[in-house]
């Protein structure tokens, strides 16, 4: 009788397991066809939706990072970081470094921000992350490096590449070399505000690559209002 209870209790724990790894097996194919056909429909919501259940069932860090990346590309950067974490993780993918530091600089967190595209700087060096590079110093205060990093990229920014910008209601790129131009002005002005005109001079020439830089105009405008003040008496 006891060998009868033993049998049948092990038969059904053998059951059990089985029973669950089918299960979950059966789960992890409907999510991955579920991801599939909302990729297909360009759902970002449905794709969230089946990676995380994907994960849950059967944790990946390439998925990971790739949930991260869609919640940043959504401009969901809290949600992205949740995700994947804020530390500097050498052995973090090209991926997930990305995301980190584009989803820090949404959040107006520009030191940590600028230690992931530093990371990815030093992996694969290039005119664009020279761009961020000194927009995230000149923030910080450093003008000298940012200078760096200019000059890196008017020397390496080719006429095809562009930069977006958000200050309007409607977004606009420019090349990529205006955007430096434009940058490098301001660089000029901050190390040395008594010469404004040599800082007006750089920023006429972002006008002259692209005369519809809406931002560049604006910071002419206030540069020009400053070097037209009169001059407080001492």
């Amino acid at each position: 009788m006891k060998k009868t209870v033993l049998i049948v209790l092990i038969a059904t724990l053998f059951s059990g397991s089985f029973g669950y790894s089918q299960t979950k097996t059966e789960l992890e194919k409907h999510y991955q066809a579920f991801y599939d056909q909302m990729r297909l429909q360009g759902d970002v919501d449905g794709v969230i939706n089946a990676l995380t259940h994907l994960n849950v069932l059967s944790p990946s860090k390439e998925r990971n990072d790739t949930l991260a990346y869609i919640y940043a590309n959504d401009n969901q950067h809290l949600q992205a970081l949740n995700t994947i974490g804020i530390e500097k993780v050498d052995s973090d993918s090209d991926l997930a470094v990305q995301v980190k530091a584009i989803s820090l600089k949404a959040l107006n967190q520009p030191k940590r921000s600028l230690e992931q595209f530093e990371i990815l700087n030093i992996r694969e060096p290039n005119a664009y992350l020279a761009y961020e590079l000194a927009d995230l110093k000149v923030q910080l205060g450093d003008n000298a490096g940012a200078m760096t990093n200019v000059e890196y990229g008017i020397a390496n920014a080719t006429d095809d590449m562009k930069y977006a910008f958000y200050e309007r209601q409607q977004p606009y790129e420019v090349p990529l070399k205006a955007a430096f131009m434009h940058i490098k002005g301001l660089i000029q002005y901050n190390i040395d505000k008594n010469n404004i005109d040599q800082a007006i001079a750089t920023i006429d020439q972002a006008l002259q690559i692209d005369p519809n830089f809406n931002l560049a105009s604006l910071s002419k405008q206030a540069l020009t209002s400053r070097k037209d003040a009169p001059q407080e008496k001492k």
